[in-house]
């Protein structure tokens, strides 16, 4: 058999380690050749390959990104993009293919195998574990550390200096890296998409740590909202999967906090240092068992399905299921942490 790979939508660390166990499996175990797509969608719709094999694997285990590259393609904006793909997987004899990617990727994944018959299998990626099927997607805790270890030194220069930082950290839809990373890092605020907040209460709870002769961490996710406003943008353009780009949340924040306290602010946005580098030892693991059950998938011909973390458990799951709505968090969880606010 031969089994088409690729990774779609932003990179993350641990993908590299995904290829990796699907292709030391498959070929040690199964004797099954592998076709490698470039970056995401684009790959198979262009018939734009590379080969995978043991060699190819090789020391990517450590590596962040992906050495397939990625992109935010989608096949079902092109003319004639599920004909393309469904052209080059006969015309290079691939018999089943393995989608990593988050929400955008394996719903396109979702599609072509409900839909039109194509084989898929989906491996769960995304920085924002958001993905309701599973209990977590390998980069989140990569990302947490980062951001966390980010916030860990950015407590000593606020104090140094008696200034209120905000730190903005991505999150579209969902605050898991805010709410993680906010809490491991003892800030003294976070704002999260799930919750608007009220800016005077942000302001209240800042000047309360100022009395407290401290100076105030505000963790705030990209896709917060005021209570009173609306999202803010970098700019109006939209991807092929209708996503607007974030990020200014935490600069116009941070200047409503200067205006209505009179204290000085500043701004720290970390943005894609958050998605790169070496993933973390759990990120490696679970993407390691990800992609060994991905390929017993292959081989049992279980397609339309994900691989999925269930406490200690990787289960297989319905792509359409995984897809079908986000994992958000919950306000119970958002008010047991409000303790240490302010």
């Amino acid at each position: 058999m031969r089994v088409g790979v690729l990774t779609g939508g932003g990179d993350c660390p641990g993908l590299n380690a995904v290829i990796r166990a699907v292709v030391r499996k498959g070929v040690q175990e199964y004797g099954y050749d592998f076709t490698g797509f470039r970056d995401g969608w684009r790959g198979p719709l262009d018939g734009d390959t590379v080969r995978l094999d043991i060699p190819a694997v090789r020391g990517i285990l450590p590596r962040g990104g992906t050495i397939l590259g990625s992109s935010r393609t989608n096949p079902l904006k092109v003319e004639n993009g599920i004909r393309r793909i469904e052209e080059t997987l006969a015309g290079l004899g691939v018999e089943a293919l393995i989608a990593i990617g988050g929400e955008d990727t394996l719903g396109v994944a979702a599609r072509l195998s409900d839909e039109h018959g194509v084989p898929c299998v989906g491996v769960p990626k995304t920085i924002d574990n958001d993905l309701s099927a599973t209990d977590y997607t390998f980069g989140f805790d990569t990302a947490v550390g980062i951001a966390t270890e980010a916030i860990d030194r950015l407590h000593t220069t606020a104090e140094s200096h008696m200034r209120v930082l905000v730190v903005e950290v991505m999150g579209r839809h969902a605050g898991w890296i805010a709410l993680h990373s906010g809490l491991a890092g003892g800030a003294n605020v976070i704002l999260i998409p799930e919750q608007r907040f009220d800016v005077e209460q942000v302001c209240t709870w800042v000047t309360s740590r100022f009395r407290a002769s401290y100076a105030p961490i505000v963790v705030v996710a990209e896709g917060a909202m005021p209570r009173d406003g609306d999202m803010v943008l970098k700019d109006q353009t939209l991807d092929s999967f209708g996503h607007v780009r974030l990020s200014g949340v935490g600069e116009w924040l941070a200047k409503e906090i200067e205006k209505r306290t009179g204290k000085e602010a500043r701004t720290t946005v970390l943005g894609h240092v958050q998605r790169g580098g070496t993933p973390s030892a759990f990120d490696r693991w679970l993407a390691t068992r990800f992609g060994l059950h991905a390929i017993d998938c292959v081989r049992d011909r279980d397609f339309g399905r994900m691989v999925a973390l269930r406490g200690t458990d990787i289960v297989r799951v319905p792509l359409a299921d995984a897809t079908a709505r986000l994992k958000t968090v919950d306000p119970a969880l958002y008010q047991e942490v409000g303790v240490f606010f302010g």
